[in-house]
C-alpha cells in the first residue's frame, strides 16, 4: 500500500468513476484500476462494486475512504511543516498566575512584532499543565512549581515571591501598624488553593520551613480560582498566602492588606516547561527567549 494507490481510491470514491478519477489525476485508467486491485488484495477486502449501471462503495471501502483521507492529510500537514508553509500556532498551557497576569502583559507586545503568530492558550492548575506536556498535547507550558521529571526541561522566565493577604479592614490595619507575629496571623481563619496548585505547593513549603504543619493552621476554604480567593478574603472570610503578582492591583486600589513574608522563605519561580530534546519550531523557541528576557 502507498499514497498512490491511496490517492488514487479517494478520486474514484468522489468522482464515483474509474475514468474520471484518472483524468483528474492524469494518469491511465487501468493504472487506476491495478491501484485498487492492489488495494482489495492486500487488505482482503472487496472496496466497489461495479456493473453497467451502478457503482457502489462497500461498507468496507467507507471505511478505508475515511482511514486514506486522514493518512493522506497527516502527509501534507507534515510536508508543510517541514516546507514552513503550515499556520504558526503555538499551543500552550498555562497554570493560574501566568494566565491571569503575565500573559496579558506579554501577549500584546509580543503581538505587535509577531503577527503572523497565533496563540491556542488551555488554562490548569501547574500539576495539570506538567502532566500535558509531558503526553505532548502542548508546545510548552507556563507554571510555577518544578518537579524532577527527567523528560522536561524547565526554563525559569520569573521571579516571585508569596505574600500574606488579608481584608483592609481596621482590625487587620491594626494588626499591621502593631507588628504582629506571622505565627498570630496563621493562627486566623486561612483560604487555601487546591491540590495541584504551584501557588498551593510554594505555601505548604514555606510553612514547612517555618515548621508549621497543614494541620496547623485552620482552613475554612479551600478555593481553585484565584480572584475568588481574594474576593473571599476582601469579604472578611479569612486570609491567605498568595502570589504577589496576583495581588498588585488590589493592594494598590486598598481592596487587600498585605503582609510580608520572610525574605528568605517566601521566594519563588515560574517556569518554561517543554519536552526535553524536542526539537521546538522556530517561532516556538522565539516566543520562548522572548519571555525569557521579557522581566529581565
Amino acid at each position: 500500500m502507498d499514497f498512490k494507490q491511496l490517492q488514487s481510491y479517494i478520486a474514484i470514491v468522489k468522482y464515483k468513476s474509474f475514468t474520471i478519477a484518472a483524468e483528474k489525476l492524469g494518469i491511465s485508467q487501468p493504472t487506476i484500476s491495478t491501484h485498487i486491485r492492489i488495494l482489495e488484495e492486500e487488505l482482503d477486502s472487496q472496496l466497489v462494486t461495479r456493473t453497467a449501471k451502478n457503482f457502489e462503495i462497500t461498507p468496507r471501502g467507507w471505511e478505508l475512504y475515511d482511514c486514506a483521507q486522514s493518512i493522506l492529510k497527516l502527509r501534507d500537514d507534515m510536508v508543510d511543516r517541514w516546507n514552513g508553509n503550515e499556520p504558526k500556532v503555538i499551543r500552550i498551557g498555562v497554570s493560574t498566575i501566568p494566565s491571569a497576569y503575565i500573559l496579558p502583559e506579554v501577549l500584546p507586545e509580543f503581538e505587535k512584532q509577531h503577527k503572523d503568530v497565533c496563540f491556542v492558550v488551555s488554562q490548569c492548575d501547574s500539576r495539570g499543565i506538567i502532566q500535558a506536556v509531558q503526553k505532548g498535547s502542548f508546545d510548552m507550558g507556563l507554571v510555577g512549581m518544578k518537579t524532577d521529571d527527567e523528560t522536561l526541561e524547565f526554563r525559569q522566565f520569573y521571579q516571585d515571591r508569596m505574600v500574606l493577604i488579608a481584608p483592609a479592614s481596621e482590625r487587620y490595619v491594626s494588626m499591621k501598624e502593631q507588628g504582629v507575629s506571622l505565627q498570630e496571623l496563621l493562627k486566623e481563619p486561612m483560604i487555601w488553593r487546591e491540590e495541584g496548585s504551584g501557588s498551593g505547593k510554594s505555601a505548604e513549603q514555606l510553612l514547612k520551613k517555618l515548621g508549621i504543619s497543614e494541620d496547623d493552621i485552620s482552613v475554612t476554604a479551600r478555593i481553585n480560582d484565584q480572584e475568588a480567593i481574594k474576593n473571599l478574603v476582601s469579604g472578611g472570610l479569612g486570609v491567605s498566602i498568595i502570589s504577589e503578582k496576583a495581588v498588585q492591583n488590589d493592594l494598590e486600589s486598598k481592596h487587600l492588606l498585605q503582609f510580608e513574608l520572610p525574605e528568605e522563605l517566601a521566594g519563588r519561580q515560574f517556569y518554561i516547561i517543554y519536552q526535553k530534546g524536542y526539537i521546538l519550531k522556530d517561532y516556538v523557541e522565539e516566543f520562548a527567549n522572548y519571555l525569557l528576557n521579557f522581566y529581565q
